[in-house]
């Protein structure tokens, strides 16, 4: 199985950027826009894992607990690795400073169950697109520019979910798993 662990977006969030990329894909044919239904916030990438450690997974995750829900807004634009030349296209995530120990805590839960710890410094945000190719990357620029607000929403997040993710040629099929509730 492939399994990620990932906080839910809200609806408001999910129909602002679909109106977006609807607005965006007529213009930069370069880009392979994300399917706004599977949007989520990653916390941790598992990775392959033997179908008989998900109890052991459930089990690490149904432990953490915060004090309180933590407030996420999605908000600007980026591109990794840079906007002359980019790779991915996305929204931005800023939030409290009890997000990123809640990924950390993930991360440590996990490490007991031999599953690798993340290389890379923890950038939450929301894929939009991937690119292929750079056609219609300047006018994308253009119509970045001409927006009034790059503010899409945000919620307060209570609880975490664990995912399976089954990759196909149409895109990725997620199936929650498990729901794990950090605010007791």
């Amino acid at each position: 199985m492939r399994l990620f662990v990932a906080i839910d977006v809200p609806e408001e969030t999910r129909q602002a950027l679909r109106d977006l990329i609807g607005k965006f894909a007529p213009i930069c044919h370069g880009a392979r826009w994300v399917n706004v239904e599977g949007l989520h916030v990653t916390l941790k990438f598992i990775g392959y894992v033997d179908d008989g450690l998900v109890p052991q997974i459930k089990e690490a995750l149904s432990g953490i607990e915060r004090q309180r829900p933590i407030s996420i807004a999605f908000r600007e634009f980026g591109f990794f690795p840079n906007e002359r030349h980019p790779r991915v296209f996305f929204v931005g995530i800023q939030t409290d400073k009890e997000f990123e120990p809640l990924a950390k805590e993930v991360e440590e839960r996990l490490a007991p169950l031999e599953i690798a710890k993340e290389e890379r410094a923890f950038r939450p945000h929301l894929t939009l697109a991937r690119f292929k190719t750079n056609e219609g990357l300047a006018e994308l620029r253009q119509k970045i520019a001409s927006l009034a607000s790059q503010d899409f929403g945000g919620s307060a997040v209570r609880e975490f979910y664990l995912y399976e993710s089954v990759l196909k040629s149409s895109g990725a099929i997620y199936t929650k798993l498990s729901a794990h509730s950090f605010v007791k």
